[in-house]
């Protein structure tokens, strides 16, 4: 049970939900347990001045005639009746259990009890609709006797509660009123103490807001609790990959908004030409050719741009599902069959044929299809030619692994440029070919999304030209889930 609620949840609260209501509920306990022994504490002396007055009264009883008699004087009778606050009975008893003096109502023993000369007991009782503590005895009025068969007499003395409870009380009174205001500081000390603990997070929340919106420096954890540290450190860690990730947007933007201007810029240009007075109709097909090739190019950068950052943002969001590479690869091939035939290229497939358990991926087909395409469309663009261009899907050597490979009889790529050549708008220097520099990234996101590797080599060494050939290779873990 929280003796605080709220609807949102507050550390502060918690703890002081936890703290504060153990203690609120334990103090009645402590209030009822404290009166228990109360009771016990101040039952004590009047119980010890029972048995004196039992006791004295024992002494009293003398044997005259062979019969038990008391010898009570008035002065003695009105001592013992004489109290304030409670009223006191007694009762002398004789062996044949008739009452010799006192009062006759007291409550009855039990038949169970035995009878022990001289020891004094105490039991609680009611007499005349109060309650009562009794002390009692056997007295054995005549020495010849053994206590069994001799003259036994039973003294009894009762006395109420008044004087005891009274005391109870007062005991009561003095140990719990100065928590009434032992607790109100406690509860206020512990309020203090977690206000001065939580102190240090309040402290983090103020330099957080101050901070500026571009400011993603680490947090400073030397000044923060070694239990708020990991905390600290999660921060920070999310505040380097957040910087790391807004850098990479803006290179990002700037290299796109780069790519974009030239083709928009030659659109204009082309407008502008066709737009002269005097253009004649062959310059005006030129301007508007001219047109259409940026136009395409500007497109093409834009759907390239589009599917990198639609492959970057897919994440742990990507759903995947059983896929079939080699059923992939060959829908690249066959879409791709046209635009080789322009260029004069022989394009083909040769692999693992479709609908073969080996060929088996647990993937995103969507992005897998884009990987292949990329590949197939970068070895087309960079084949010159009369060219060939093959792409194959096939077990690794090692069987371990499957592979998706795309090679070309292009002019290769050198050893410092292949790892280059997967950073987003890069190209080949010198190569003369139209196109983003960015289906490789694309080819290497995908990839990752899906814990494959991506290698460069050539497919033709110790030949000019080389060619090139990329292998994306996923593994056996990877390959043949049907999840």
């Amino acid at each position: 049970m929280k003796i605080f609620q709220r609807e949102q949840r507050s550390l502060f609260g918690e703890i002081l939900d936890w703290m504060l209501t153990p203690l609120l509920l334990l103090w009645p306990a402590s209030l009822a347990l404290t009166w228990l022994v109360a009771q016990g504490i101040a039952g004590r002396p009047f119980d010890r001045a029972l048995e004196y007055n039992v006791q004295a009264l024992a002494q009293l009883v003398t044997v005259q005639n062979n019969r038990v008699q008391i010898k009570l004087s008035p002065s003695a009778r009105d001592m013992l009746r004489a109290d304030d606050s409670d009223r006191i009975y007694y009762q002398v008893l004789g062996p044949k259990s008739d009452v010799l003096s006192g009062d006759k109502d007291f409550p009855p023993l039990t038949d169970e009890e035995k009878p022990l000369i001289g020891d004094v007991r105490l039991r609680n009782g009611e007499m005349r609709g109060d309650d009562v503590r009794i002390a009692y005895t056997w007295v054995s009025v005549d020495p010849k006797f053994d206590g069994e068969n001799g003259l036994i007499a039973l003294v009894q003395v009762a006395e109420t509660l008044e004087k005891r409870s009274t005391l109870a009380s007062e005991i009561i009174k003095g140990v719990m009123l100065p928590q009434f205001v032992i607790l109100p500081l406690a509860v206020l000390l512990v309020w203090l103490a977690l206000v001065r603990g939580i102190k240090p997070l309040n402290e983090l929340e103020q330099r957080i807001r101050a901070r500026r919106p571009d400011d993603l420096s680490p947090l400073d954890d030397r000044v923060v609790p070694q239990e708020v540290a990991p905390l600290v450190s999660s921060v920070n860690d999310l505040l380097t990959r957040l910087k790391d990730s807004i850098a990479t947007q803006k290179r990002f933007l700037a290299d796109a908004a780069h790519q974009l201007k030239t083709p928009l810029a030659g659109l204009r240009m082309q407008a502008d030409l066709a737009l002269r007075q005097g253009t004649s109709t062959e310059e005006l097909k030129q301007s508007l050719k001219q047109i259409g090739h940026a136009s395409v190019r500007a497109t093409h950068t834009v759907n390239q741009l589009l599917a990198l950052a639609r492959a970057e943002n897919s994440g742990r969001l990507v759903v995947k599902q059983s896929c079939d590479l080699a059923e992939l690869a060959l829908d690249v091939v066959q879409d791709s069959v046209p635009r080789a035939l322009d260029k004069r290229i022989d394009l083909g497939y040769d692999g693992a044929q479709p609908h073969s358990p080996s060929t088996t991926l647990n993937g995103n087909p969507t992005l897998l299809k884009e990987l292949v395409r990329n590949l197939v469309d970068n070895a087309i663009n960079y084949t010159p030619t009369h060219g060939v261009v093959t792409a194959r899907v096939c077990i690794g050597p090692h069987g371990d692994t499957l592979e998706l490979q795309v090679e070309d009889s292009g002019p290769g790529i050198a050893l410092a440029e292949r790892e280059l050549v997967f950073q987003p708008f890069y190209r080949t220097l010198g190569s003369g070919v139209d196109g983003s520099g960015l289906g490789l990234a694309i080819v290497q996101e995908i990839a990752r999304q899906h814990q494959a590797e991506v290698r460069i080599e050539d497919a033709r060494p110790g030949h000019l030209p080389p060619g090139t050939r990329f292998t994306v290779r996923f593994e056996m873990g990877q390959a043949g889930q049907t999840g």
